[in-house]
């Protein structure tokens, strides 16, 4: 079978998978809704988690980042790897502790006030449709390549698939759905890796591939591409071109920004209890790092692979993929001194090849000559990766409008039925709004992503973290960092972003920190904020500062807690 035939029957039956299990586990109380009713295993809890984690920015957008920016593009790696420790060790027991269904939730009773309840619901909101921008063009991607179908077309059909199993199954359907989304996209990342590890070094083990010697060459495979990236004008790939102080803002704004992110905190609360929530989130961990430490050896068979055989070829000569991923737009050729052939260098003025970096993990099977099973794999794991994450944020999204709004501040008698009805249908408009975002985003994926975790750095991580270890943080101190970090964080993007404010470049960044890091800039003045308008203010009542001083103690094993 060809490669449309082979992607088409594995969607079918991945898709017909996902909807299977979300009509089973469907959700019959806003319990399930929300919380999956707080019984799921600690193992399908990391499995669900790890899927829900790993997100089209991570299956295809991560290599790609590593494969076209080399040494600057770690910082992805370190900061998501770093944050969800962070997560895990630092947040997650103390939230399961206090037993809330969304971090709004969490905010609104610790910081006993509507008003900042409903600060974080539009600081929720606004990480949530950022970072399901990125997923939704992810869908659009695979869609638009391998059943040869617009990229806007591709979104419309991801909108319909999760839409279905996010408003059917909530957090129920959605927990299990991503168990089976998990299984899915290791599997596809791993296989053609395993395959070009062989073809290229003969190592089966990519992590191990990556860095040894290519077949029939006395050099290493790291070597080679830096002398490849060199001979075209290129940075040398282990090179670095980014200033200290933006690597490091970057990378701490991605781990910051992993411990505010609500779609993944609420993960932990759908286990028993807080010794479950540590469980799982070793679990996770361990499933995370399968993908993590194989992305970049992805990324460096990829951009090897690509250089030798677009670089000074013959454009008529070119093969079958290289023209199927031009007509999506993803790979443009301008041949600027009409010789017929591909100059691929790194002078922009000389350059005739602009290839998309989200396109590395969905292309590179097809470069390397992988067998089209393997191709529709990849394919079918992109979709699975993407729509995972997309169905964790609409829930979030869903559940700050049903639950945080309407529920605890709206109207508060409601019932659960009637809750549940809102719920279903804040998500079926939250996937319309996702739509829109994923035909129309701010850039390609792991940008876009990027300033998701951004925004929640400059929001949630702050008013968590002092929610948990100072008891004497009050609700003036929270709502007002919350505010000051999420606005200066939206004025840098949208000016720096999307040219808005009178735009700027990046000779123009405030310490030369660009967008993806500004989100520790904002963090700080968060927590500068925060701790200087709490003192002007009463310290919270007692029984908040008990419950505070409640969720730190150190018990977690009881079904109680």
């Amino acid at each position: 079978m060809d490669v449309q035939s082979w992607t088409l029957l594995l969607v079918v039956i991945s898709f017909s998978l996902y909807i299977g299990i979300a009509i089973w586990s469907r959700a019959a109380s806003t319990s399930d809704f929300y919380i999956a009713g707080g019984h799921v295993p600690a193992l399908a809890n990391g499995l669900a988690t790890a899927a829900d984690w790993m997100s089209a920015a991570s299956f295809l957008g991560m290599a790609g980042l590593l494969s076209f920016t080399g040494y600057d593009g770690s910082v992805y790696l370190m900061g998501w790897t770093g944050g969800y420790v962070l997560l895990a060790l630092l947040l997650a027991p103390y939230l399961r502790k206090f037993g809330k269904f969304t971090v709004p939730d969490f905010i609104g009773d610790r910081y006993y006030s509507n008003i900042t309840r409903t600060v974080a619901v539009i600081c929720a909101l606004l990480v949530s449709f950022t970072y399901v921008a990125g997923q939704m063009r992810g869908v659009g991607l695979v869609f638009s390549r391998f059943l040869e179908v617009p990229i806007n077309t591709g979104v419309i059909i991801g909108m319909i698939i999760v839409l279905f199993y996010a408003v059917l199954g909530g957090m129920k359907g959605i927990t299990y759905t991503q168990v089976a989304q998990y299984c899915v996209l290791i599997f596809a990342f791993m296989v053609p890796a395993i395959f070009i590890s062989i073809q290229m070094t003969g190592n089966p083990v990519p992590q191990l591939g990556m860095g040894a010697q290519v077949l029939g060459e006395e050099i290493s495979l790291l070597d080679k591409l830096d002398g490849l990236s060199e001979a075209l004008g290129f940075t040398a790939y282990t090179d670095g071109s980014k200033s200290t102080i933006d690597i490091f803002c970057i990378t701490a704004a991605l781990m910051v920004g992993t411990a505010g992110l609500p779609h993944v905190i609420v993960r932990f609360f759908t286990v028993p209890n807080v010794r479950d929530a540590r469980k799982s989130a070793g679990y996770a961990l361990l499933f995370i790092a399968i993908l993590y430490t194989t992305a970049p050896a992805v990324a460096v068979f990829a951009r090897t692979n690509l250089i030798e055989t677009v670089s000074d070829q013959p454009y008529d000569e070119m093969p079958e993929w290289f023209r199927k991923w031009e007509t999506t737009g993803l790979i443009v050729f301008d041949d600027k001194n009409q010789d017929g052939r591909i100059q691929y260098v790194g002078d922009p003025d000389k350059n005739e090849l602009t290839v998309d970096p989200d396109i590395t993990v969905l292309a590179n099977p097809e470069i390397a000559n992988l067998p089209n099973w393997v191709i529709a794999l990849v394919a079918a794991g992109g979709l699975a990766a993407a729509l995972s994450t997309a169905a964790g944020l609409l829930l979030v999204i869903s559940t700050a409008i049903s639950h945080d709004l309407i529920k605890k501040q709206w109207k508060p008698d409601i019932s659960d039925k009637y809750e549940l009805v809102l719920a279903r249908i804040s998500a079926v408009i939250a996937v319309c709004i996702a739509g829109y975002f994923g035909i129309n985003p701010p850039d390609f994926v792991a940008a876009t992503v990027a300033l998701a975790f951004g925004l929640a750095a400059a929001s949630f991580f702050p008013a968590i973290i002092l929610g948990i270890f100072y008891k004497k943080m009050n609700k003036e101190g929270a709502t007002a960092g919350m505010v000051a970090g999420i606005a200066i964080m939206l004025y840098y993007m949208l000016r720096f972003k999307f040219d808005m404010f009178g735009g700027g470049n990046s000779s123009d960044w405030w310490f030369g920190i660009s967008p993806e890091g500004f989100g520790t800039v904002a963090m700080l003045l968060n927590f500068i904020v925060s701790l200087s308008v709490s003192a002007f203010f009463e310290d919270p009542p007692i029984e908040v500062q008990e419950i505070v001083e409640n969720i730190r103690l150190p018990k977690g094993g009881g079904r109680s807690n």
